[in-house]
């Protein structure tokens, strides 16, 4: 189906940027807007969606190296309390 919407320009610029900053298009973002809409009784998402989604959303995240096993021991984590 396709359902064409009539947007002032700044809203539409708005919306742009939102989706460049997921880095999917302006039609794939409002497309899961949308979507995200839908009442929880919908057909849900199949994990192959689900997996896409996930992808795009996290394409611009920062790329940061993993902790050291020494950052997220126990000892390291509750040393401060004694």
């Amino acid at each position: 189906m396709t359902v064409t919407v009539e947007l002032p320009p700044e809203v539409e610029a708005g919306l742009a940027a939102l989706a460049a900053a997921q880095g999917v298009s302006l039609q794939d973002y409002l497309r899961h807007v949308l979507e995200g809409q839908l009442p929880s009784g919908a057909k849900p998402l199949t994990p192959a969606q689900r997996a896409s989604l996930w992808r795009h959303g996290a394409t611009n995240l920062p790329r940061t190296p993993p902790l050291s096993d020494q950052a997220i021991s126990r000892d390291s984590i509750y040393e401060a309390r004694g």
